[in-house]
């Protein structure tokens, strides 16, 4: 499928509230940016077989072991050592040859392949997805932020992400914990919450306030490896969902690195850099997020239609709506929503692809995903009825899982927040 934009558009309305959005939506025209001229949403061949491939490794791999691991919290699933070596972040590659020719533009690439393959491994197991050795998501940051340098030293290792803090969630900007350079090295003091493998990676990208004052302009990216003196794994995170998945807290005193772990341009002058690599990792996770979303929420719907099928229930998608049955009809929506949430995702993948800014459309595809698969995943266990809420079936499992994709990354109403500051072109100071 492929949409053409900008579509045509009506004459622009005055501005102020109302007006700026009667402007996005009456004329697409003043807020499509001009360089995206076709979205190609229609997967290839290759696509299509990833997916299939990767849904059967699901099936067989990840289905049968994931009740043992939501049960057995903490303790790691060592069937994912095949995955060892097999990173899931990589960067697209080379930046894009002006010379090159039309037919060559507007395909898709390996973000798309990402997004495709994390939705069908999903569908298998998210937290089992989310313990792959190498697939933290300080890889993501890391493919973000590093120098190529930096790429080859630290690219091999498994990199958990430490952003979060009491105070600073959604809000990064409020990023308390400390770096300053000492010689020719920068000591690090503060705590990180809710990091992701936090027992299980080698290293940790730890964002860092090199001067309080000057707020987002003053975070920076630095690596710290494990068994570095000065970090402690304070605890692990009992959990309601995702269990597969450890979760922990790390504390920092006087936690010394090289001065060369600060990741991206050494140049600690060039402050405005830092928190701009908080963002555009997570324009790389959050369509990621989407798309764990959109695996949940298909193995939900699958699960239920199977169960319908056994009780005679096939929908008929040519019937006339009031001779449907109430179930019928809620299945319906529901796979008209998860079409959505999938076309939002790919959306940013293809634009990652494609070398164009996807900061709204990754918090689009977020916040559409992860409300609704949440939605999705709930009104499949109530018409599961008692299969829904037993341990026989999954359903109660993905239920609980599904939660906090409106939560981590930014949570659904963050998300609403950057799409609405970028309709309304107000600043984050402007619009709260």
């Amino acid at each position: 499928m492929a949409l053409e934009f900008p579509p045509p558009g009506l004459p622009g309305q005055p501005l102020g509230w109302p007006g700026r959005l009667n402007q996005y939506f009456i004329n697409p025209q003043t807020h499509i940016r001009p360089e995206v001229s076709m979205i190609n949403l229609e997967l290839s061949e290759n696509m299509v077989n990833l997916q299939k491939n990767i849904k059967m490794v699901a099936k067989s791999m990840f289905r049968p072991i994931s009740r043992k691991y939501d049960q057995a919290e903490h303790e790691y699933p060592k069937e994912l050592d095949v995955f060892r070596g097999a990173p899931l972040f990589s960067r697209s590659g080379k930046k894009k040859d002006p010379a090159k020719s039309s037919s060559d533009q507007g395909k898709s690439g390996p973000n798309l392949g990402q997004i495709l393959s994390v939705e069908a491994m999903c569908w298998g197991d998210c937290g089992l997805l989310m313990s792959i050795p190498n697939a933290g998501v300080g890889n993501a940051a890391l493919v973000a932020v590093a120098t190529d340098e930096q790429m080859a030293k630290w690219g091999h290792m498994w990199i958990a992400f430490a952003n979060t803090e009491s105070g600073a969630g959604s809000d990064a900007g409020s990023i308390q914990t400390t770096a300053d350079l000492d010689g020719d090295e920068w000591v690090l003091n503060g705590e990180k919450i809710f990091v992701t493998c936090a027992d299980r990676c080698d290293a940790v990208v730890v964002w860092a306030t090199l001067d309080k004052a000057v707020g987002k302009a003053g975070i920076k990216p630095f690596l710290v490896e494990k068994g570095n003196p000065g970090m402690k794994l304070e605890h692990l995170e009992n959990k309601c969902g995702l269990r597969a998945s450890d979760t922990g807290t790390f504390v920092f005193t006087n936690c010394r690195i090289p001065q060369e772990n600060l990741l991206g341009d050494p140049e600690i002058k060039q402050t405005s850099e830092g928190f701009k690599g908080v963002m555009k990792t997570f324009d790389m996770t959050r369509p990621m997020v989407a798309s764990m979303a959109n695996g949940l929420a298909s193995a939900s719907l699958g699960l239920l239609k199977e169960k319908m099928a056994e009780n005679g229930m096939h929908p008929d998608y040519h019937a006339a709506p009031n001779s449907l049955s109430a179930t019928e009809k809620e299945f319906m929506l529901m796979e008209a929503n998860l079409e959505a949430m999938r076309l939002l995702t790919y959306k940013a993948a293809w634009m990652a692809d494609n070398d164009q800014p996807n900061n709204v459309e990754a918090s689009m595809a977020k916040a559409k995903s992860g409300r609704t698969a949440t939605i999705i995943a709930q009104k499949c266990c109530e018409l599961l009825g008692p299969l829904g809420f037993t341990t026989k079936e999954l359903a109660e499992k993905w239920m609980r899982d599904v939660k906090i994709m409106d939560i981590f990354e930014g949570t659904g109403q963050i998300q609403h927040l950057i799409i609405a500051r970028h309709i309304l072109k107000l600043s984050s100071k402007e619009l709260k």
